[in-house]
């Protein structure tokens, strides 16, 4: 009697210790999954990205500047408003362009304001979404 006793706590035991692993299990696998949005696959962007036809205009110190851009959107919706809003897109880069020098552009950093700068610009103009990232496809200052 006793040692049947004994084998049904040991029992009871080791079911519970296997229980409370495998929950603590389940919970570890279900905590530890990536909590941000999914990087998109390159379909996906290609899809949202609208291309800017080449653009030349005249820098603030009568140099030119020529440039083509590719515009990534957050979504297939917003790239077709972008690419209705074409037009608005070159007069916002010429805007731009217009008050800035060749040294403006010059290295990375140049480049990166006035990334940073226009796709601040359209953002405000769009509804559908909004420009994720602005990328140069061509780049010539002279």
């Amino acid at each position: 009697m006793k040692n049947n006793k004994m084998l049904t706590m040991i029992i009871i035991l080791l079911v519970a210790v296997i229980l409370i692993g495998v929950i603590l299990f389940v919970l570890l696998t279900q905590f530890n999954k990536p909590t941000g949005a999914v990087e998109p696959s390159i379909d996906e962007i290609v899809e949202s990205t609208v291309e800017v036809p080449e653009i030349t205009t005249n820098l603030a110190d009568k140099r030119v500047v020529r440039l083509s851009l590719k515009i990534q959107t957050t979504s297939k919706d917003a790239a077709a408003e972008l690419t209705k809003r074409v037009f608005q897109v070159q007069n916002i880069a010429i805007q731009e362009l217009s008050e800035m020098e060749q040294k403006d552009l010059e290295g990375k950093q140049g480049k990166l304001i006035f990334q940073k700068s226009l796709k601040t610009r359209l953002n405000e103009l769009m509804q559908e979404g909004e420009v994720q990232e602005v990328y140069f496809t061509s780049f010539i200052t002279q």
